[in-house]
């Protein structure tokens, strides 16, 4: 199977847009993520896919925290800035948006529909992604302004 075949099958598959972040001793980082899924509810834990190549792939591991902020409308920019588009990288990213800490000290978006603030308990590496198991301690709802989805690499609302 070639891999823009496979690419190209997944750029049909809707999901939800993310910003993942991470804060702590080893700082700030973030990126944008579709990659997000729920594993159980007993414990309550996400699965999160990083690149392994992602310039802060440490920080996230040495802070060994969390945050899967959902974005809603209107927060393309967001999302466009932690996927490296505007060129700002680390902690400048935080530039945008309002932030705050729930209970692991990750930032979490003021704005964002809603905010998962994890512990990092597993990382399995997979082919060319880290697949991160991360235990939610504190979820944080916004306004139910509608969700942003990534289809057809494209941002589209849904409600």
């Amino acid at each position: 199977m070639e891999k823009q075949d496979f690419r190209n099958g997944m750029s049909r598959l809707a999901a939800a847009v993310n910003v993942i972040t991470t804060g702590g001793q080893a700082g700030r980082a973030g990126f944008t993520a579709s990659a997000v899924t729920s594993v159980t509810d007993e414990p309550p834990t996400l699965l999160v896919c990083m690149n392994r190549n992602y310039s802060a792939a440490d920080t996230f591991a040495a802070n060994g925290v969390l945050c899967v902020n959902t974005l809603g409308a209107g927060q393309e920019n967001v999302s466009d800035t932690f996927a490296g588009r505007h060129g700002l990288e680390g902690a400048e990213r935080f530039t945008v948006g309002e932030w705050e800490t729930l209970a692991t000290g990750a930032p979490a978006l003021q704005e964002a529909a809603a905010s998962f603030d994890c512990e990092i308990r597993e990382v399995v590496e997979k082919g060319s992604h880290k697949v991160i198991f991360a235990e939610v301690k504190a979820v944080r709802l916004g306004q139910d302004a509608g969700g942003l989805v990534y289809f057809n690499r494209g941002y589209h609302l849904v409600r």
